[in-house]
């Protein structure tokens, strides 16, 4: 059900002076990137999560060494949870050490090696470690099957639908590794919104040395692409080659996806493209600092009769530039929104509608705890609502 809350006077007046007079879509658009070597391709303002650009978004194809970020997403939520330390140790198996043992990229442990978690996602996120992945799967959840099975449950909690981990390195495992331009966009903004200090210990690197060996980044953009600081690359024969990345600039981040390109120089080349397109093509605007409140919720059977809504950080938009196109923003929740509420429970979207633009929704927050009205507080609301 569409229900429409309250909003603060700000925000309301910073959208109204942001709406223009109504124009053509050709004169709202910005032009089209030149990405053609990329098949799969797609560009989202993190802090929005606004589409700027999209083609074969949903298209399925095999993430290849991409599937290592939701490795390490994973491996930050449990290190959020307690679950998983930096400086805890794991020792490689007998049995990881011969399947793995220079297979691929890796970051060549040793056999019976003694390795910390720290150094074991370094290795993953810098060099691509096939064996590094492993061990940390086992080490952390004490079985391959149990990891993919908690890669394949917190993928789907955080809402990628159309994808499917089977191996937690992207090894060629016959079509059980799958997913979409989407779905990983969405694992790189969430990663990035959740774990903002995690990431950038573990990103972001242009090399990484262990036990002695020094290796170097494959990013096509860290170090290239001023503000880039990530995230992860692919290839397999079947993939071709893909990437997974982002940037950030003046407050503004971008997080894109090429995939399919038959050669690493034109997957890096439409990589750089796109997001030097991206930042080149529209302007980030504030509607909101972090913490303010967006709107407010009515509360049925509640200690209090509303809770005030906020993002998870600033409210930003990103539009065309040079551009002033109309938005409008409205509230989306499935009502009626019944006590108790947790502080932090998510309650309601913040749909912004940009003119020649896709639609995108922010998620908003309660800002504190609503217990269950007490008898005489129900009499109280009951009261104020008839006289109100």
């Amino acid at each position: 059900m569409r229900k429409h809350l309250t909003f603060l006077s700000a925000l309301a007046v910073t959208v109204a002076t942001a709406a223009g007079a109504q124009r053509p879509q050709s004169e709202i658009e910005p032009a089209v990137p030149s990405v053609e070597a990329a098949p799969i391709a797609y560009l989202i303002d993190a802090k929005s999560g606004q589409v700027l650009f999209s083609r074969e978004a949903d298209r399925r194809f095999m993430p290849a060494s991409i599937t290592k970020t939701m490795t390490t997403f994973l491996a930050f939520e449990w290190m959020e949870e307690g679950r998983l330390f930096p400086q805890q140790v794991f020792t490689v198996r007998p049995e990881t050490f011969r399947k793995w043992h220079r297979v691929g990229s890796t970051m060549f442990l040793p056999a019976d090696a003694r390795v910390t978690v720290d150094d074991l996602l370094h290795g993953i996120t810098t060099i691509s470690a096939n064996d590094g992945s492993i061990v940390l799967a086992e080490g952390a959840a004490g079985t391959l099957g149990d990891w993919l099975a908690a890669m394949n449950a917190k993928a789907s909690e955080i809402g990628m639908t159309d994808s499917r981990f089977g191996t937690p390195n992207g090894w060629m495992d016959e079509g059980g590794t799958f997913t979409t331009a989407r779905d990983l966009a969405l694992l790189g903004q969430t990663m990035i919104a959740r774990h903002p200090s995690k990431y950038a210990h573990f990103f972001g690197a242009t090399g990484f040395e262990y036990n002695g060996i020094a290796q170097r980044n494959h990013d096509p953009i860290t170090g290239v692409v001023r503000g880039a600081d990530g995230i992860k690359s692919g290839f397999t024969n079947q993939a071709g080659y893909g990437f997974l990345g982002s940037a950030e600039r003046d407050g503004q981040r971008l997080i894109m996806v090429v995939a399919g390109s038959p050669r690493g120089t034109m997957r890096n080349e439409a990589a750089r493209k796109l997001l030097e397109w991206g930042f080149g093509s529209f302007d980030s605007k504030l509607l909101a600092p972090a913490e303010q409140r967006i709107a407010t919720a009515r509360v049925q059977e509640g200690s209090a009769r509303s809770v005030g809504l906020h993002a998870r950080g600033p409210v930003r938009i990103a539009t065309p530039r040079g551009k002033d196109p109309k938005v409008t923003l409205s509230i989306r929740y499935e009502g009626p929104i019944r006590a108790p509420v947790s502080e932090g429970e998510r309650i309601a979207e913040l749909i912004v509608d940009i003119e020649g633009m896709p639609e995108s929704r922010i998620p908003l927050y309660a800002e504190r705890d609503v217990e269950v009205a007490g008898p005489v507080q129900r009499l109280v609301n009951g009261f104020v609502g008839w006289v109100s």
